[in-house]
C-alpha cells in the first residue's frame, strides 16, 4: 500500500544550550544548560505530498519550549507555516509536523503540555551543506554553521544513531544567530556559542 503522505527535504535547528548540546546525546535525558530548552526546528520541504494535496518547495518551522529536562514532557509547541501555502497544504503540514498523521513526529507528541497554534509567515529557507538560515517574518531568524574536524574537511562532525525524529544522523553545527519571539517564547543569541544541527529529512506515514 503506497504512504498517504510523504516529505523529503533539509532541516536544521539551533536552541539556548551550549555547543554541544546535551539533550540529543543523552536521549532527552540530560538537563538543559541553562536550565530550560528553547528550539526552532526549520524544514524545507523539496518534494512532498498528502492525500494527493502537494507539499512541494513549502516550508515550516516547530517552535518549542520545555521548562527542564526535555524527556520529562510539558512542552510548549507552536507551528508556523509558509504563508505560500494554501487551506490544504497549511492543514496538511500541521497534521504531519504535529504528528497527528503518524510519522517520526508522533514520537514527540506524548511530551507535549501545551499547543499554542499555528502562524502563518513568509519563510525563507536557505542552505548550502554547511551554512543554514531561515527568516519566519517577526518570528524567528536564526543560522548555522558547520563544526569541521579540520580547515581541510569536506563534511561536518556528526552524531550517529541518535533518537531524534529528523534523522539518526545529525551534523554538528554551532549557531551564529537565533532569534526566536513566537507563541511567548523569546530567545536572542549571536554569541557563536549555542547548539546546531542539521541533516536531510525524509518522512512517510
Amino acid at each position: 500500500m503506497a504512504a498517504a503522505w510523504s516529505v523529503e527535504g533539509q532541516y536544521f535547528e539551533t536552541c539556548n544550550c551550549e555547543y554541544l548540546c546535551p539533550c540529543v546525546s543523552s536521549n532527552l535525558t540530560a538537563q538543559p544548560d541553562n536550565g530550560d530548552c528553547k528550539v526552532a526546528l526549520a524544514f524545507q520541504i523539496e518534494r512532498g505530498s498528502k492525500e494527493g494535496i502537494s507539499l512541494d518547495g513549502l516550508a515550516f518551522i516547530v517552535v518549542a519550549y520545555t521548562p527542564g529536562i526535555m524527556g520529562q514532557g510539558n512542552w510548549t509547541v507552536g507551528l508556523i507555516v509558509d504563508e505560500r501555502a494554501n487551506a490544504l497544504q497549511a492543514d496538511a503540514i500541521l497534521a504531519i509536523a504535529s504528528g497527528k498523521a503518524g510519522g517520526p513526529m508522533a514520537s514527540l507528541a506524548p511530551a507535549i503540555g501545551t499547543f499554542v497554534g499555528v502562524e502563518r509567515r513568509p519563510i525563507k529557507f536557505t542552505g548550502d551543506g554547511r551554512r543554514y538560515a531561515v527568516t519566519a517574518g517577526d518570528l524567528v531568524d536564526q543560522a548555522c554553521e558547520a563544526a569541521m574536524a579540520s580547515p581541510n574537511a569536506v563534511e561536518a562532525m556528526a552524531l550517529v544513531n541518535v533518537g531524534h525524529p529528523v534523522n539518526s544522523t545529525l551534523a554538528l553545527a554551532h549557531a551564529t544567530r537565533s532569534r526566536i519571539h513566537a507563541f511567548g517564547i523569546n530567545w536572542d543569541d549571536s554569541s557563536g556559542k549555542r547548539n546546531g544541527h542539521f541533516a536531510p529529512f525524509r518522512w512517510q506515514g
